[in-house]
């Protein structure tokens, strides 16, 4: 009688665990904020189905994909401590952290150059000797003319034997209505598809493979001061799921894409998702520091940095 009456009281208790531990609220997830670069689109279809797939929040994070108002401020925010995660390029990164902004890439998205200078495919540009005395549209001074530059002068050429032109964003329309002979800032993976979309099909030249040094397009940054901090580990983690998802099952990627942002269902986002899966970072936390070092010497040899610095200071491979 005696046992019987312990292994209810037994029972009884972890019961009563057992029902203090089901009416106890989840533990919440950490909440990570991630400024984009821009709009939501193709190049940050890692992220889109890091969220959308639960890679995120099997590591416990609750992350927030917030498009910027303003495409320049995201850096910024981040070195102000007011957001975790910023969308960047390696190029601003080099030149914010020169300007003294307490910034580190923590992460790749898009691990190869999308910048390119772009023609008419049928036009009178066969190769960029051709562009001398023509007009070169670009959109962001003070680093597409620096590229422009250095591809040019492999032919023989500098930006002194073009006309620039200012088109703002406004870069395929400017060259297919004849305004400018060729544009600087073409993304690949968009204004080839959308040129060809129009049927005014495009022709690229690969800054990469003009003399400029290769660099990772897409990074992700934070304030240097908290790389160290556990839960960007984690969200690295859980992009890399998200990365070998994508790159196996494309197509069921897709669908969630549209799924979570209906308006990007369109022939433009889909050829652009094409051209854009073989270009993810496998790993997005490695960190290539030859590259990094490069890139430094090639931005101090323009002018457009003092000094190169040590990489370690603003590119680090967290762990």
């Amino acid at each position: 009688m005696k046992r019987l009456t312990s292994r209810f009281i037994r029972l009884a208790l972890l019961a009563g665990l057992a029902g203090s531990a089901l009416s106890a609220p989840a533990m919440a997830n950490e909440k990570v904020t991630v400024l984009l670069d821009w709009f939501v689109n193709p190049d940050h279809a890692t992220l889109v189905i890091a969220k959308e797939k639960g890679f995120f929040t099997a590591e416990g994070l609750d992350v927030t994909l917030e498009a910027p108002a303003d495409p320049n401020a995201p850096p910024k925010l981040v070195a102000a401590g007011q957001a975790d995660l910023a969308v960047s390029y390696q190029p601003q990164l080099h030149i914010q952290v020169a300007e003294g902004l307490p910034l580190s890439r923590v992460g790749t998205l898009v691990a190869t150059p999308l910048n390119s200078l772009v023609v008419l495919k049928d036009g009178p540009i066969q190769s960029l000797a051709d562009l001398k005395g023509k007009k070169v549209g670009y959109s962001v001074g003070g680093f597409e003319d620096v590229l422009l530059d250095a591809m040019l002068e492999k032919h023989g050429l500098s930006v002194k034997d073009v006309e620039l032109v200012n088109v703002n964003f406004s870069l395929s329309p400017s060259l297919v209505s004849g305004q400018v002979d060729a544009v600087i800032g073409a993304f690949r993976n968009f204004e080839l598809n959308q040129m060809d979309i129009i049927k005014q099909p495009g022709r690229a030249f690969y800054v990469e493979e003009e003399g400029v040094p290769s660099y990772d397009e897409l990074i992700l940054v934070a304030h240097k001061d908290k790389t160290g901090d556990e839960k960007i580990s984690r969200f690295l983690r859980g992009l890399e799921k998200a990365t070998t998802y994508l790159i196996n099952h494309p197509d069921e990627s897709w669908a969630l894409f549209v799924l979570a942002y209906p308006d990007l269902d369109d022939e433009l986002n889909k050829r652009a998702w094409r051209d854009t899966l073989p270009r993810f970072a496998l790993r997005p936390a490695a960190l290539d520091q030859r590259r990094y070092k490069e890139f430094a010497i090639f931005l101090q040899n323009r002018k457009l940095i003092e000094s190169t610095g040590i990489v370690s200071d603003y590119a680090v491979e967290v762990k």
